[in-house]
């Protein structure tokens, strides 16, 4: 990597600024063969071309709520991956603690909040040139010669191969061209960040062409560990993806792709944020704990950015594939077929315990999954009548072989000495197992998972052309879902011993309550039916208005993470499935252009109800520490979404997206409890449980949190931006010089999958600048900033396991800045 780095500034500086033939014109964004647009004004001189209704069409004409970022867009304002997107999108949520462990949500559904289960599907689905991506890790990997991205907003099952009952992100690459053509890109900035993208295309005959992309990029970590005096959660990421493009006739092309993706960075790790009260009795929380054991953090600022992780660090991240995608025009309509195969490799270490003592010495999960997808479509569009049809067809595979092994410090911590007197910290006698590091220490569930996951669908959409102005469009989805699943965990002590149920003594009975061994085979299989409709009305060229109504659903899945034992150590089967989603869903929409086409204002107001959510729950048995799926009643989530773009004239433009996003539990009876009402004894058929952080108090065996916020999604989200240019010339070049902000705000968010008092994250607003200068010929020389003002925020608040009260985070980046070379031909 290092050496791929020290020859790409020569590569850049290498390359033409001007070539030798001007490029061909046509709109911004628009994919190959689209119409060129006529420009209305010389402030608004491009049209915004999406695929989102699978045909070519301007974003403005279709009738949903969809947002897209250009090439442009993306590279001037540093957004190289989905992490990045959600700052430009206020919509889409996107969490990760690690590539495994990530999520993608938009309008506060999507997946579970928290630890990944392969059992289940993700709501919002990932799409790269027409090939869905089933993995939420795909997110994390930098984008490679992407051209255009399209974010959908609510159900899309009706149109797309897997149905997403939140949305989906649609991504297409530059696509092989005729006509020579490259680019080169160079970024260096501080924390030893540096990136290089590079991308070339062209002719190999009359009928074929060829484009090669590369992208890589490091970067030094934000955090510091001072056990190992290292920085860790750093970035270290290498893609590499080809296509060929053969075009016999105009009427049929055939695209070969393959990728290849790896990230190697030492990541992932937590700091110390702050501890609150639990029912745990006080010598057992995590103040007393770690003063019996002589240990403190080395810092209680978070923002001193210092851990002192005892167990080894890896994320190494290994994504790719091939894709062949036949285009056929009949001359009525087009035949598409898509067919994919794609593997992802995990190698994961982690420290689950947080922090520097060996509660939790290693946790490690391993993963291999493998996935085939065939799609076929029609497209065509008449006078009267579009029509959309499809098939589609999906198979997984995920095998996952994990292990979890106990440290000398996990009697202390997850063990009850019931002799310690109240307050007091000193084990007496000796000889009790939770002052007995040997208990504990070694203990180890070896885990094999496997999942086998199979989808059919048909699905389709008609566009019916009432009137000149206006369209009435029913869409349908016929689904067959089969999941497969296994899981296994072995126990065994420091020894290698066995450790199983049945005649037990007390020893046995503890190392069972932290590690419990468990087989079982869930099994999931369904046929949905799932419907929309969408009026739209054209008011004037200029004007539209839209109405979408909904009834979608999500695969019910299988939980791979281990589930409840009953007395007898029996895993409870009921628990190893979930109920699929039901999602109704409305949407009411405003699409305007007006100022003869200098402003831009788009409105969609949205209400979606869940039943059946698919949620995560952390279990108050310290034998499940991984969490496991359950449904909750149902789930609402409703709101306003607006974007406004104004450009009075080619020398200025702005922006401002927003999103009112109200996403509740409407109906959870039954969850799991917050810390603050966990860890104590649990309350008896009607005992009255104990105030929240009473230590030593009576807990409630679960907790109604019907109303409150769901996890990881703001009631009030805005990215805003504006940028102004004058004419320049330097070193002889004509240009302009510009100046450009991005912005980004978000309110308080929980971080909690039951909202805790000790998990909201306070909202915060990041301000990034850049200034340069570029030529009409693809010359960009710019310096960035980004956090300019050095705010101190969080990704995500975690507890630990056990309910000690100890509150860890991830600290988001802190202000880094840089330059930026860029060169096309």
């Amino acid at each position: 990597m290092r050496t791929l780095f020290a020859w790409m500034p020569l590569l850049a500086l290498a390359t033409p600024a001007v070539a030798n033939e001007a490029p061909e014109n046509g709109p911004s964004g628009a994919p190959p063969g689209a119409a060129p647009a006529t420009p209305d004004t010389a402030a608004d001189n491009s049209t915004i071309f999406v695929t989102a209704r699978r045909r070519v069409e301007s974003a403005q004409d279709v009738p949903l709520a969809v947002s897209v970022l250009s090439r442009e867009e993306l590279n001037k304002t540093g957004s190289f991956n989905v992490d990045r997107v959600k700052e430009l999108i206020p919509t889409v949520q996107f969490y990760s603690s690690n590539a495994r462990n990530s999520g993608v949500n938009i309008r506060g559904i999507g997946v579970p909040f928290g630890l990944t289960n392969d059992g289940i599907e993700p709501g919002v689905g990932i799409y790269i040139d027409d090939v869905y991506y089933s993995r939420p890790a795909s997110a994390t990997f930098d984008f490679l010669d992407v051209d255009r991205i399209e974010v959908l907003r609510g159900p899309q099952g009706t149109l797309y191969g897997k149905n997403t009952t939140a949305g989906a992100i649609n991504i297409t690459t530059a696509a092989p061209t005729f006509n020579f053509e490259g680019r080169a890109e160079f970024s260096a900035g501080n924390l030893d960040f540096r990136q290089a993208k590079a991308a070339i295309s062209g002719p190999l005959s009359k009928t074929v062409a060829v484009r090669l992309a590369l992208s890589a990029t490091t970067r030094g970590g934000t955090l510091f560990n001072v056990r190992t005096q290292r920085w860790i959660n750093e970035q270290d990421n290498l893609g590499v993806r080809g296509q060929l493009l053969w075009k016999p006739t105009s009427a049929v092309e055939l695209t070969i792709a393959g990728d290849y993706n790896r990230q190697d960075p030492e990541c992932c790790g937590f700091v110390y944020v702050r501890t609150g009260s639990t029912q745990r009795p006080l010598s057992r929380q995590y103040a007393a704990l770690a003063a019996a054991l002589g240990y403190s953090v080395p810092s209680t600022d978070p923002f001193d950015r210092l851990t002192d992780l005892d167990s080894d660090l890896r994320a190494k991240n290994r994504t790719g594939g091939l894709s062949a995608r036949l285009k056929w025009n009949l001359g009525s309509g087009t035949l598409t077929s898509i067919t994919a195969w794609r593997f992802w490799d995990w190698d994961p270490a982690s420290d689950r315990d947080f922090i520097g003592l060996p509660i939790t010495s290693k946790s490690q999960n391993p993963s291999r999954q493998n996935q085939y997808t065939q799609e076929l479509r029609y497209n065509q569009a008449g006078k009267h009548l579009d029509v959309a049809a499809g098939a589609f067809a999906f198979y997984q595979t995920v095998r996952t072989q994990g292990l979890q092994v106990q440290g000398t410090a996990a009697s202390r911590f997850l063990l009850n000495p019931g002799n310690i007197a109240a307050g007091s910290s000193t084990c007496s006698p000796v000889t009790q197992d939770a002052c007995n590091p040997a208990v504990l220490d070694g203990l180890s569930a070896t885990n094999d998972i496997r999942l086998n996951n199979a989808s059919l669908a048909l699905f389709g959409q008609l566009g019916w052309h009432v009137t000149h102005s206006l369209t009435i469009q029913p869409g349908a989805r016929l689904n067959y879902d089969r999941k497969d699943g296994f899981y296994r965990s072995v126990v065994t002590d420091g020894a290698g011993n066995l450790v199983v149920f049945g005649p037990t003594d007390a020893v046995t009975r503890d190392r069972l309550g932290v590690l419990a061994p468990q087989t079982y085979s869930p099994r999931y299989k369904a046929w949905n039916f799932s419907y929309d409709v969408t009026a739209s009305y054209r008011a004037t060229r200029f004007i539209e208005a839209y109405a979408t109504y909904a009834r979608s659903f999500k695969p019910g899945g299988v939980n791979l993470n281990g589930v409840p034992n009953d007395n007898s150590g029996n895993p409870l089967i009921a628990a190893g499935t979930v109920k699929p989603e039901r999602v109704q869903h409305f949407e009411l929409g405003l699409k305007t252009q007006f100022l003869n086409r200098m402003v831009k204002f788009n409105l969609a107001a949205f209400d979606t109800d869940i039943r059946n959510f698919q949620a995560l729950v952390n279990n108050g048995q310290l034998g499940v520490l991984r969490g496991y799926l359950a449904n909750a009643a149902k789930v609402r989530t409703r709101g306003i979404e607006w974007d406004v773009s104004v450009r009075p004239s080619k020398r200025f433009n702005a922006y401002v997206n927003g999103a009112y996003t109200d996403a509740r539990y409407a109906k959870f009876v039954d969850a799991p409890c917050p810390p603050e009402l966990s860890g104590g004894t649990t309350a008896a058929p009607g005992q009255t449980p104990s105030a929240a952080g009473t230590p030593g108090g009576v807990s409630p065996a679960s907790c109604d949190i019907s109303g409150e916020v769901l996890p990881g999604i703001s009631k009030w989200a805005a990215s805003y931006g504006a940028e102004a240019n004058v004419p320049a010339k330097l070193l002889g070049h004509d240009g302009e010089v510009y100046l450009g902000f991005d912005g980004y705000y978000r309110s308080r968010f929980s971080s909690n999958p039951s909202a805790s008092a000790y998990t909201f994250v306070d909202g915060y607003a990041l301000s990034n600048f850049r200034l340069g200068f570029r030529t009409a010929e693809g010359f960009d020389l710019f310096g960035w900033v980004r956090n300019a003002f050095g705010v101190h925020y969080f990704e995500q608040l975690a507890v630990q396991s056990g309910n000690t009260g100890l509150v860890v985070g991830q600290p988001g980046d802190p202000r880094t800045w840089g330059a930026t070379l860029k060169m096309e031909f």
